[in-house]
């Protein structure tokens, strides 16, 4: 049970890092200096008070980037291949009980995977309301990412399971609208 938590833990940090890159790695990080998660060899590092200083640079510039028009969509750009790097580093990090095999495996697939597809729906809403509001209402979508960002990743921390419950519902609201979507442009071509 405790190695399906960590893993767990894991993949809420890595959904987070779909929304921002380093809020989840710092939130982490600071997990890790109160003691609250020992990090296995290879990861102490997260854990580290230069990791602490060099991810709270990072989240602040990221934030600022984000509230900045057309640097945002430069920021996504970036962010999709980092989104899912950080999203396998935490999975990893907090993977520590399984083979090397299926700790990677998991890390790569689960975390990966997971962050590059919150990533992927975060662009796609981002498009839509920058064309439909010209740009204005990106600083609102860009609160709300982050807040989703510090919200997945305190529940991933504390509350695991609630988190993969949380995460489970928004892909299938995602799958839901891409459906939709799919389905009305399916219709109308025909």
């Amino acid at each position: 049970m405790e190695t399906f938590l960590s893993v767990a833990v894991g993949i809420g940090l890595a959904a987070a890092c779909g929304f921002r890159v380093f809020v989840p790695l710092l939130i982490l990080n600071l997990a890790a200096l109160s003691g609250h998660f020992v990090l296995p060899e290879g990861f102490v590092w997260i854990g580290s008070t230069y990791a602490t200083l060099a991810f709270t640079i990072a989240m602040l510039l990221e934030i600022t980037g984000y509230y900045i028009p057309w640097i945002d969509h430069v920021l996504d750009s970036i962010a999709a291949p980092a989104s899912v790097i950080a999203g396998t580093i935490t999975t990893a990090a907090l993977a520590a009980d399984l083979s090397p095999f299926l700790k990677w495996t998991t890390a790569i697939i689960a975390g990966g995977g997971i962050a590059g597809l919150v990533q992927a729906s975060t662009i796609g809403l981002r498009a839509k309301t920058s064309l439909a509001t010209g740009g204005t209402g990106n600083p609102i979508f860009s609160t709300f990412e982050l807040g989703s960002s510090i919200i997945i990743s305190l529940l991933a921390i504390f509350i695991p399971i609630v988190c993969l419950i949380l995460i489970v519902l928004f892909f299938i609201w995602v799958a839901r609208k891409t459906g939709k979507l799919l389905f009305r442009r399916k219709t109308e071509s025909t």
